[in-house]
């Protein structure tokens, strides 16, 4: 796949996500009657929602900082994926099944901008151990 077009799938999905994950970290923080009567209703006390809206709004930040913070960018689609991945297994086991088709929709979305980020900044692992000449 042409390095444009995996710039292209990897904004979209940065973007898409930012959105959603951006609207989600807003509307808890603001105490939305909707989003906190879910969460609540999941077995989620409240100052964890709180949490929840800031590490969103803050991974939200880094996830749109082009070409920078790349580490960091690891932390937070390891954030999102553990966050789709709660609510996913929350959802089945409180509500039912079609309260979780949201989050396989965020899965596939993150999984897709995952794959083009490493595909546009492959990992290069090196050891802090010097090696022997």
């Amino acid at each position: 796949m042409h390095s444009k077009i995996s710039k292209v799938i990897y904004w979209t999905g940065a973007i898409l996500i930012s959105l959603w994950f951006g609207a989600s970290g807003v509307f808890e923080l603001t105490g939305n009657p909707i989003v906190w009567g879910i969460t609540r209703q999941l077995g989620y006390p409240p100052h964890f929602i709180y949490i929840l809206g800031v590490a969103k709004l803050s991974g939200v930040i880094v996830l749109l900082t082009p070409n920078r913070l790349l580490r960091l960018k690891e932390w937070v689609f390891a954030g999102i994926f553990f966050d789709i991945l709660f609510a996913f297994f929350s959802k089945i086991y409180v509500l039912n099944f079609a309260a979780a088709v949201d989050a396989i929709i965020a899965f596939t979305i993150i999984s897709v901008t995952y794959l083009m980020f490493r595909k546009l900044y492959p990992a290069r692992y090196s050891s802090a151990i010097p090696q022997p000449l």
